[in-house]
């Protein structure tokens, strides 16, 4: 669980960093493909759950990528105005599992 939660936490920050990058893709996942998720981790009034398209987009993204950004989420959570907790559910509820060195 810890993993999973971890890894959207990375999420989040993979988020913010293509935003900011103006990059076009981040592990296997574009600038689009994030804010997919968006919904469902925000702060204010977020979706019940993930949404189809989200799922899709977490399914082709490079999950052991997305856990090297970790470290920084907690900075780029706040400025995009992402719940970490919320952000970190979205692999489970989406049925993927994170990779195990992603603790």
């Amino acid at each position: 669980m810890a993993a999973k939660a971890q890894a959207l936490l990375l999420l989040a920050v993979v988020v913010s960093l293509t935003a900011a990058r103006g990059a076009h893709a981040i592990c296997n996942m574009s600038n689009g493909d994030f804010k997919l998720c968006q919904p469902a981790a925000a702060v204010s009034d977020p979706t019940d759950s993930p949404s189809a398209e989200c799922c899709a987009a977490l399914g082709k993204a490079d999950l052991a990528c997305i856990c090297r950004y970790k470290g920084v989420a907690g900075f780029w959570m706040r400025i995009y105005h992402i719940d970490a907790a919320r952000a970190m559910a979205l692999p489970g509820k989406c049925g993927l599992t994170m990779p195990t060195n992603c603790s």
